[in-house]
């Protein structure tokens, strides 16, 4: 099984007649292979004989919870060495733990570093303070730590205040870093501050804007502050502190100090001369404005920053310096209040001042980017059509040549003039490094990817993981739409099995071939004994603009169609799905979904809403983000045509209808969709008389952090299915259903 695993290659994308849209041309050719090498690749790391798969046991929660999660990897400057940190919950215990490891790229051979790292002083941001030395940042502060193994990190550079991040440049001596400071933006005043509000008599907040919270959290006067400074030596005493610089201490004032600058990102050159931040323009409109800007500064603050993004009001994100410092790359949404617009590539040059845009008329939207060696080529991770491929894009051209096919590539760093480290993951493997060839990406030749990590090998070493069986149907509008289902445990054919449909979330977002390590893992499923069905309806990304776009003022609309037709094709497709035991679950858009599902259709024998929006008009007075809801669903709910936009896909309209036995889970800190959208629905099925639980974290916010809450949130839900599919008439605590 180690040798089949060890000849896996990415340099194909699937061989599948069903794998991409029949309408997409023969140039895909070179991928024309992958699904029959995953195929090849799960008979062997799984058991190819039915006689083999019988010895399979399925993917279980505490195993789940407790496999290794690798970050990642920071390179040496003589590009031979990475760092990188794996994560890891011990569910026994209930405490989380990492360390810090350094790998031999050319080898593979790995040495961890750091003992295992218990709670607050768990490890983050590795970096490279020298040929020799590695850093890390641990209780808010940077330690050092040579490459011995099992040594004890050593306090490099406290700042009074913890740090939140790091990024050092050798060549310069140059440390950046983040703090939380407050008005004067000065660390050496932050304890002062904090003195006076514990010594305060009350713990009123007072807001004049609408940016009051984000997310799960209230906003208040201390924010996120890039600085920089340069340590007169490394040579093993601790680096002192009080010759920092505030890199944005030269950006316009605000009048609320609510609403002053905070440091999203940075990037510094390699050279250690420039830094590059990301910040959202401070004013009363943060609220429903997507006006996310880049400012350029040099390393040691002698100038003000230079604002780069002032042509355009969308989000600004993916920094990245030429290699040479000569130019910066960023991804650039034009859109105003539209978050999920495409990414365009915009390129700085700093010499000259010129701006220019590369690749324009690529359909496909990226996440992050990376120059070549030679600044001849962008290394783009772009989704595409379920996968997160790594695009080679030439800066002159805007050629775009895909280096992988099938599965997830997370993160990608140089390795040489021709060669990356990458972090790739699929359905049926969780993430493990690679290097990548280019070279051989490029030409079609064989082998590119050669794996140098085995991160859970052997604890999902007889452990069943099914692939993911890949369709496309005609769904709204008669566009093809893809989805993919995963068989279940145990499966035999002869037999009728439940099915669960997951939902994505987004709704501007994709399920991906990839091994998540959240809540909707679909192995997890498919080990629980369901079909598992995925279906990326129109709004999801990956499938070029127009399809992303096409969700706006559709929310119920082509959404809905599309998992309604999507579920008719593998009921008529796939003998072995039971269609009178199919549950339906999804979070946010998909909690959404859900509730739409249970206001237009009884063919679900239960539902599953996490964090979901049941009044859409409610939510629109209540979200911490009002750009999205008002791009999304069409202006505002407070004038006539805005209203009758509000209420045409309002699940609370049609309350009158809802009857499916729903389990609804919320998080208190859910800002973004508050505790209120699942209590009403909850409440209106209770009140009913209709089957209906809530699952209440009050520690949580839209997602689920903490790793014994995901387990009892798996526990539940499994509960929850296992009631409704199994067969017998459901049991609810002496609540019968009445009203269907």
């Amino acid at each position: 099984m180690e040798h089949c695993a060890g000849m896996f290659f990415l340099a194909v994308a699937t061989c599948s007649g069903d794998r991409y849209s029949p309408n997409e041309s023969l140039s895909r050719g070179l991928y024309t292979w992958a699904a029959l090498v995953a195929i090849i690749l799960g008979c062997c790391a799984r058991g190819g004989s039915s006689q083999e798969s019988d010895k399979l046991v399925p993917l279980d929660s505490h195993l789940f919870h407790s496999l290794r999660r690798i970050g990642s990897p920071v390179v040496s400057l003589d590009q031979k060495q990475a760092l990188f940190m794996t994560s890891y919950y011990d569910p026994d215990s209930n405490s989380e733990f990492n360390y810090l490891s350094l790998l031999d790229i050319d080898v593979g051979n790995i040495t961890r570093l750091t003992p295992v790292l218990e709670g607050i002083e768990r490890a983050s941001n590795p970096v490279w303070l020298g040929p020799d030395k590695a850093g890390y940042l641990s209780k808010g502060a940077l330690y050092q730590h040579d490459l011995t193994p099992g040594a004890n990190g050593t306090l490099l550079f406290n700042a009074t205040v913890n740090i939140n991040s790091i990024a050092y440049r050798a060549l310069s001596g140059t440390l950046l870093f983040t703090a939380s400071t407050y008005p004067d933006g000065s660390i050496a005043n932050v304890a002062e501050h904090l003195k006076s509000e514990k010594n305060r008599t009350d713990s009123a907040l007072v807001f004049d804007n609408l940016w009051a919270r984000h997310w799960n959290k209230w906003m208040g006067p201390s924010k996120s502050t890039l600085f920089a400074i340069s340590p007169t030596g490394n040579n093993g005493s601790s680096w002192e502190l009080g010759r920092e610089t505030n890199l944005m201490q030269d950006l316009p004032p605000f009048k609320d100090p609510l609403l002053r600058w905070e440091v999203e990102g940075y990037s510094v050159s390699e050279d250690g001369r420039h830094v590059a931040f990301v910040v959202r323009k401070p004013g009363l409109d943060m609220a429903w404005s997507t006006n996310v800007d880049i400012y350029l500064v040099p390393a040691d603050g002698s100038s003000s920053p230079k604002l780069l993004t002032g042509m355009s009001k969308g989000a600004a994100s993916g920094l990245a310096f030429a290699t040479d410092g000569s130019a910066i790359a960023w991804l650039q949404m034009e859109t105003p209040g539209y978050e999920s617009d495409i990414n365009r590539i915009y390129v700085y040059n700093i010499t000259t001042g010129l701006l220019s845009f590369v690749a324009r008329s690529w359909d496909l939207s990226p996440q992050s980017i990376m120059w070549s060696a030679d600044n001849q080529a962008l290394f783009a991770l772009t989704p595409d059509r379920g996968d997160r491929r790594l695009f080679s894009v030439d800066v002159a051209t805007g050629k775009r040549t895909p280096l992988t096919g099938y599965g997830s590539v997370s993160s990608v760093a140089r390795v040489g003039t021709d060669r990356l480290l990458v972090v790739y993951s699929s359905v049926t493997e969780s993430s493990n490094m690679y290097t990548l060839d280019v070279g051989s990406s490029r030409d079609g030749s064989n082998e590119p990817m050669r794996r140098l990590t085995d991160t859970n090998g052997e604890r999902l070493n007889g452990v069943y993981l099914s692939e993911a069986e890949d369709f496309w149907f005609t769904g709204a509008r008669r566009d093809q739409v893809h989805g993919w289902i995963l068989r279940p445990f145990g499966f035999n054919a002869s037999q009728a099995y439940p099915l669960a449909l997951l939902i994505h979330g987004g709704p501007q977002q994709a399920s991906m071939h990839v091994f998540g390590h959240g809540q909707w893992n679909p192995n997890m499923y498919a080990s629980a004994g369901y079909v598992t069905l995925v279906i990326n309806f129109h709004g999801s990304s990956s499938y070029g603009q127009g399809f992303t776009d096409s969700i706006a003022k559709q929310w119920g609309g082509y959404p809905y169609e599309d998992l309604m037709k999507g579920l008719d094709h593998v009921l008529s497709k796939y003998s072995f799905i039971d269609a009178t035991r199919v549950v339906a679950l999804g979070g946010s858009y998909g909690g959404y979904m859900v509730n739409w599902i249970n206001a237009n259709t009884d063919r679900f024998a239960a539902l599953v809403a996490h964090d979901g929006q049941f009044n859409v008009v409610a939510g629109y007075y209540s979200t911490d983000e009002l750009w999205f809801i008002e791009h999304d669903v069409g202006g505002v709910p407070f004038t006539s045509g805005g209203r009758a936009e509000y209420e045409r896909y309002n699940p609370e309209r049609l309350a009158g209808k809802f009857r499916t036995p729903t389990l609804f889970i919320h998080g208190a800190n859910d800002f973004r969709l508050t505790l209120e959208q699942s209590l009403a629905p909850w409440t209106l099925l209770r009140r009913k008389g209709i089957p209906s639980r809530l699952l209440y974290f009050p520690d949580e916010d839209h997602w689920v952090n903490k790793m014994g809450n995901s387990m009892r949130w798996y526990a539940e839900v499994f509960k929850w299915m296992a009631q409704w599919t199994n067969g017998t008439k459901a049991e609810d605590n002496g609540v019968s259903i009445k009203g269907a």
